[in-house]
């Protein structure tokens, strides 16, 4: 394929592109297509390197494509919770799975309050978190999670199950009827998006995860490369497999370890030649996370994931340690105003970060948390400019980054994240050509400015 009059931000004219065997072979001016060679006139357009989603849910994202969403944008009240819920049809096996709730929709949810709306079909619910399942009697008594004694399930006074289950999703899995997952529809929209590439970074990852992923990539549902993190199921080493990333540590406040035992695991992995990337959403989290790595001893790829709240006198030790944060811009166009009205005003301050820890010195790039957060990388490249929540109040507005900082983040090489890539010769033919100029683009950045987008040399999306 001949990628032709293309515009390159390092080149001042515009030139082509030569594609072979899934790598860019030669850039340069008026090259001359072969007698067979596909030419794809990219009309003077910015070509960009694929971007990729540093922090995302795949199995999830794509479970939810067939979920009912109960989100506040679907269901802003009670009464469109309780239509939406009762419209909703049984899945094969017979649930109601809906994800995306949250309490300033409906308040707190549990077994009675479900009931009231839908008592004889078992109903599964997951919270925005990603965190938090709810479930009605049916789905208890189907599950029989009354007679399951662990940390997760909460009970009222009475010892009675709520219905409420905390960080439980490899539990229910086995014991609840199998979520048809639409991969082909996902790898299609994020494609659309100019996506070429993920890092999966499921906590809970198990080998049949894996084998679902890597058979989804081989017969083209999921054509985007993909980095999975590693987890305690799945802790490959590096020559036993290619797509294995940094293990994965998820810090929950309510059950957070002291600092040695954290600096143990930490050490552990680095011991095994993996980096940490460890789940970071409050200030007593990262403040332990970041302690617990200069413990154990920086290593090459360590990173916090969403680096949620970051206290300013954090950022020089996140520096001097090489430990990126792994942000999520969205969220503050997603849930600006519950931040606004939930978190203290000390933590609004920190929120989220960008431009104190990139003027800090510390390598940020950027995911979307999907289906957890919206995965849209444009509309994160746009918050993170303007960093306005939904009601147009602006959250932080000193650590707006301007529109080509942000774009970098999905630039970033996956396992350098200090690295950005480049359409270069000898680089993966992961390549998207966007609408018009870069400038102009990012003036108004939208998923609609990708024109085509190519993996390994071969269109997947076409505009």
């Amino acid at each position: 394929m001949l990628v032709a009059r293309a515009k390159l931000e390092q080149q001042p004219v515009p030139v082509d592109i030569r594609v072979e065997n899934g790598l860019v072979t030669e850039v340069g001016p008026r090259l001359r297509p072969g007698r067979d060679e596909e030419v794809l006139d990219a009309r003077g357009a910015a070509v960009i390197p694929g971007l990729h989603d540093h922090h995302v849910h795949l199995s999830a994202t794509a479970a939810r494509l067939g979920s009912v969403d109960l989100g506040p944008g679907a269901t802003p009240d009670p009464a469109a919770f309780a239509r939406a819920l009762g419209a909703a049809e049984p899945a094969t096996g017979g649930w109601i799975r809906a994800v995306g709730y949250h309490e300033r929709v409906a308040g707190a949810l549990d077994r009675d309050v479900l009931d009231a709306v839908l008592p004889a079909v078992p109903v599964r619910i997951q919270h925005s978190t990603g965190a938090l399942w709810m479930l009605n009697s049916a789905a208890i008594a189907a599950t029989g999670l009354e007679d399951l004694h662990a940390p997760g399930v909460e009970r009222d006074p009475a010892g009675r199950v709520t219905g409420r289950i905390w960080r439980m999703d490899a539990w229910l899995r086995e014991v609840t009827p199998p979520v048809e997952r639409r991969f082909a529809e996902l790898g299609r929209d994020a494609a659309a998006a100019g996506i070429t590439g993920f890092t999966d970074a499921t906590a809970d990852r198990d080998v049949d995860s894996v084998r679902d992923l890597r058979a989804a990539h081989a017969i083209g549902a999921l054509p985007q490369r993909t980095l999975l993190l590693r987890s305690d199921a799945w802790f490959p080493a590096d020559d036993e497999a290619t797509d294995a990333g940094a293990y994965k540590i998820v810090l929950d406040d309510e059950m957070l370890p002291d600092l040695d035992a954290l600096t143990s695991r930490i050490r552990d992995a680095h011991t095994r030649r993996a980096s940490v990337a460890i789940h970071c959403v409050t200030r007593v989290q990262t403040v332990l996370a970041t302690a617990a790595v200069e413990a154990a001893g920086a290593f090459d790829g360590d990173r916090l994931e969403h680096g949620s709240v970051v206290p300013a006198p954090l950022i020089p030790t996140l520096a001097r340690l090489g430990i990126a944060v792994v942000t999520q811009p969205a969220f503050i166009a997603d849930r600006g105003d519950r931040y606004l009205a939930d978190l203290d005003a000390h933590d609004v301050a920190d929120l989220y970060r960008a431009r104190s820890l990139v003027d800090g010195g510390v390598v940020v790039a950027a995911g979307s948390d999907a289906p957890f957060g919206p995965a849209d990388p444009w509309r994160a490249i746009r918050a993170a400019g303007d960093r306005t929540a939904p009601s147009g109040a602006v959250v932080g507005a000193p650590e707006s980054v301007p529109a080509q900082m942000a774009l970098s983040w999905y630039l970033a090489d996956p396992r350098r994240l200090g690295r950005s890539r480049s359409v270069a010769v000898g680089g993966d033919a992961d390549l998207v050509v966007l609408s018009g100029p870069l400038d102009a683009v990012l003036r108004d950045p939208d998923r609609t400015s990708v024109s085509t987008t190519i993996i390994g040399g071969a269109v997947v999306h076409a505009r």
